[in-house]
């Protein structure tokens, strides 16, 4: 079993990614395109298909066993043959890959930074540091608080990609934090793809916490976070689909996702209250 569990106390180290303030400002000059400082020693930066952050929900709305199952499905996606393959069939043959935890507005870590994926032996590498990292639940579900982290991450990039995409995941609606529209409205505009994973498992009450539905975890993810070009949704509702849905959504997001043709029956409805919390399934 990858990881280490616990429930973060009081007097534990956090490691975050700064306060709400340079999250801020990393996104307005994302947004601005400000130019990437220059890598060490005057070296070229790498070039690659694409720079992706794994913005992964660590609330504790999800039980510890729920999270370790989460992570070990990333840490087996990176040890598949298949994924080796679809960065090999990129015309650069390599990502910038990062991985990022984030709870309430205030939680937010960076547990892997930006790694260079080019061979098998990267992408190992990457699994096994990934595998032996703690695993830190935190209260609260602030997508806003995870897109700006993931923001001020592309910011700081010293790769430069083709494409720039933010995979976050979730177990319930913005609950906490700034709202995600305009934060979505900003990325989305700058050029960056948002993908959603959509975390639907049932909870009863013996933790305390709501369970959403998976049709409208789904929707709320689809008209209220994911935005940019080809952006998608992969819904999760059973422990048992963690490791293929994260591998699928990878590897979709690696070769480049294209756009979705949207019929007019399915347009987004113009009444979705993306400021509301939704109901738990009856």
């Amino acid at each position: 079993m990858s990881g280490r569990l616990g429930r973060r106390n009081a007097s534990a180290p956090r490691k975050r990614t700064g306060p709400a303030g340079s999250c801020l400002l990393a996104l307005a000059l994302l947004l601005a395109g400000s130019p990437q400082p220059p890598a060490a020693g005057g070296l070229r930066m790498p070039a690659v298909d694409l720079e992706l952050v794994l913005a992964v929900d660590v609330s504790s709305s999800m039980s510890l066993a729920e999270l370790q199952v989460q992570r070990d499905g990333y840490v087996s996606a990176f040890r598949h043959p298949d994924l080796m393959r679809a960065i090999g069939s990129g015309a650069r043959g390599a990502i910038a890959l990062s991985y990022l935890e984030w709870a309430g507005p205030r939680h937010q870590r960076v547990v892997l930074p930006w790694t260079i994926i080019g061979s098998a032996e990267d992408a190992r590498r990457f699994a096994d540091a990934l595998a032996a990292q703690p695993i830190m639940a935190e209260a609260g579900t602030s997508i806003s608080g995870g897109l700006l982290a993931a923001a001020a991450l592309l910011a700081k990039s010293q790769a430069v990609g083709e494409r720039r995409v933010i995979d976050i995941s979730g177990d319930g609606p913005n609950n906490a934090g700034q709202p995600v529209g305009p934060i979505r409205a900003m990325l989305t505009g700058s050029g960056v793809t948002i993908n959603g994973l959509p975390v639907s498992l049932p909870h009863g009450s013996s933790n305390g916490f709501q369970s959403f539905a998976r049709q409208y975890l789904a929707l709320y993810y689809e008209h209220c976070v994911i935005g940019g070009p080809g952006a998608f949704v992969i819904g999760i509702d059973d422990l048992g689909m963690f490791e293929v849905a994260i591998r699928r959504k990878l590897l979709l997001e690696i070769v480049g996702q294209p756009a979705r043709t949207r019929l007019a029956s399915f347009a987004r409805p113009a009444t979705f209250d993306c400021s509301m919390p939704g109901t738990a399934p009856r």
